[in-house]
């Protein structure tokens, strides 16, 4: 996998949340996604760096334009230093939330991407990267 173009972004704040999300949706319109694509994939990182903010007590994510057997896409990584998931299966299925809130929780989350992928430990932190390709025959 070729990458493109890589931005580093620290989550410390609401505005780091907000600051993911316009980068993920600068990147995703720039590898040629559709509208329905380009909210899909920010939804997911606005929803997972909001995640890392309030469960994990900030963190990092690393948005990346990305290449592969002839299509693009975006890969967002994801880590924070927070008291981990004890329960990652559960946390991935429906309805599962630490609080009272309507958010999409990782489940939601994993169904808006191509690719997801988590590794939390427990009083270390959690990792997830996730990515999404442009169809193909998309404008490049």
């Amino acid at each position: 996998m070729g990458v493109l173009a890589s931005y580093s972004i620290e989550i410390a704040s609401e505005d780091g949340v907000v600051r993911v999300r316009n980068q993920v949706r600068e990147v995703a319109l720039r590898a040629g996604f559709d509208a329905f694509a380009v909210a899909a994939i920010s939804t997911a990182a606005s929803e997972l760096t909001r995640n890392a903010w309030v469960h994990g007590g900030g963190g990092a994510a690393r948005v990346e334009e990305v290449e592969e057997a002839g299509r693009r896409g975006v890969r967002v990584d994801f880590r924070d230093a927070g008291p981990g998931i004890q329960d990652v299966e559960r946390a991935l299925r429906g309805g599962f939330s630490t609080r009272r809130s309507l958010g999409l929780g990782l489940s939601g989350t994993r169904r808006l991407v191509d690719e997801f992928s988590i590794d939390s430990t427990v009083g270390v932190g959690t990792h997830i990267v996730i990515a999404k390709w442009a169809r193909l025959g998309a404008r490049a």
